[in-house]
């Protein structure tokens, strides 16, 4: 009997990816808010790869939407084994000086606020899951600043805060460990950052290149089945931090 596993934010990028290397054999319960053309290529992949894909659609910045979203999950399976907090955004970039109440609300909403209050709607379903986990996808931004991109920053580090207080909460019923992507060859850098900047990035990557998708998705698999791994973040940036 397969997993259980719900993956925020899965239409494109590093939740697509996670959701095709999670396929086989699982249920994989597909959130998007806009790109429904995307998402539903992602799940025609999934059940290529052996999976049973499961649309919903969800605006995660709301109240509402959290609750929608855990709702449909519980009604079609009545537990789970794996969550992914994956969704977030930049919204824009801002420099310090110009930084909005009305901003701020935004990206909290999105990268923080979702993430916090959706693990909350799902901890009964995943007390009900076989070796159930959360993992809470962070950023690289969270260990060495990201100028115009500092309140994404602080939302994805409060993120990461949340992870370890989670994890000694939930212990040792559910682990709970959070994912660090470097600069990743995304659809959101290629929203929000220039092809002059990613050249840069490139060049002061040790590694000589940016990341993938699916690298990201192999640390995210790894947090899943490790049984002895919780409270930790993983860095996955090809050296472009190093501790």
């Amino acid at each position: 009997m397969g997993r259980t596993i719900l993956i925020t934010g899965a239409s494109t990028g590093i939740g697509a990816a996670t959701a095709l290397r999670l396929a086989t054999d699982n249920d994989v319960v597909i959130h998007y808010y806009h790109s429904e053309t995307s998402a539903q290529q992602v799940a025609d992949q999934v059940r290529q790869g052996g999976g049973r894909p499961m649309l919903v659609r969800a605006d995660l910045a709301t109240q509402a939407g959290c609750q929608q979203l855990a709702q449909a999950v519980g009604q079609q399976y009545g537990k789970l084994d794996v969550l992914v907090n994956n969704a977030g955004g930049l919204i824009e970039r801002c420099p310090a000086q110009q930084i909005r109440w009305e901003l701020l609300e935004q990206v909290f909403a999105l990268n923080t606020f979702s993430a916090m209050y959706l693990t909350a709607l799902c901890i009964p379903l995943l007390e009900q899951g076989e070796d159930p986990s959360i993992v809470n996808i962070t950023s690289i931004a969270i260990r060495h600043g990201a100028p115009t991109a500092t309140v994404y920053a602080a939302a994805k580090g409060a993120l990461d805060v949340f992870t370890r207080g989670l994890a000694k909460e939930l212990a040792p019923r559910i682990r709970v460990n959070a994912v660090a992507p470097g600069v990743i060859d995304t659809p959101f850098h290629q929203k929000y950052t220039t092809p002059d900047r990613l050249a840069q990035f490139q060049a002061q990557t040790p590694l000589g290149r940016l990341g993938s998708a699916d690298e990201i998705a192999q640390a995210i698999q790894f947090c899943i089945e490790n049984p002895f791994l919780t409270g930790e973040t993983i860095d996955v940036n090809g050296g472009l931090f190093m501790r």
